[in-house]
């Protein structure tokens, strides 16, 4: 077990070969065990996707535009199958920090209403839609981002 409050303040980029899967319903998005997970205190990992194991003929990037104190500024995809559309459904830093440079170009996903899978285990969302963690059986909070959290 891993509990959130012995993550590091400043957050830890790793390395992870855990297997990652984002789908929309029965459409694999993401699929990967080249992932790095961004560890931060208080949150579930965060986990970020090369662009080489995702199906970025599905995303757009949009304008919009937030920024970390710790990665830098993020850029925001939105997700198209068909007609259905998930706006903000990923993010990712495009120039990001020093300490961050190993996520450089990949992509993280909000689970609403993709569904996340670790090592096949089906994560649920860091409550409150801000943030992006995956909570799986092995993480340990209280999380950040419950109600009383900001969100967007």
């Amino acid at each position: 077990m891993e509990s959130v409050w012995d993550y590091p303040r400043p957050p830890r980029c790793e390395p992870t070969s855990r297997h990652i899967l984002v789908r929309l319903g029965n459409l694999v998005v993401a699929d990967t065990r080249r992932a790095y997970r961004v560890l931060e205190t208080s949150h579930p990992p965060v986990y970020y996707l090369p662009p080489a194991d995702i199906r970025m003929d599905l995303l757009e990037a949009t304008s919009r535009e937030t920024y970390c104190e710790f990665k830098g500024r993020a850029r925001y995809w939105t997700l198209r199958v068909n007609d259905i559309v998930v706006p903000h459904a990923a993010w990712s830093y495009p120039d990001p920090t020093p300490g961050f440079a190993a996520i450089r170009g990949c992509l993280a996903f909000y689970l609403e209403p993709l569904e996340g899978f670790v090592d096949g285990e089906k994560a649920q969302p860091q409550p409150g839609r801000f943030y992006g963690g995956w909570i799986t059986q092995d993480i340990v909070g209280p999380f950040k981002g419950g109600p009383g959290s900001r969100g967007w």
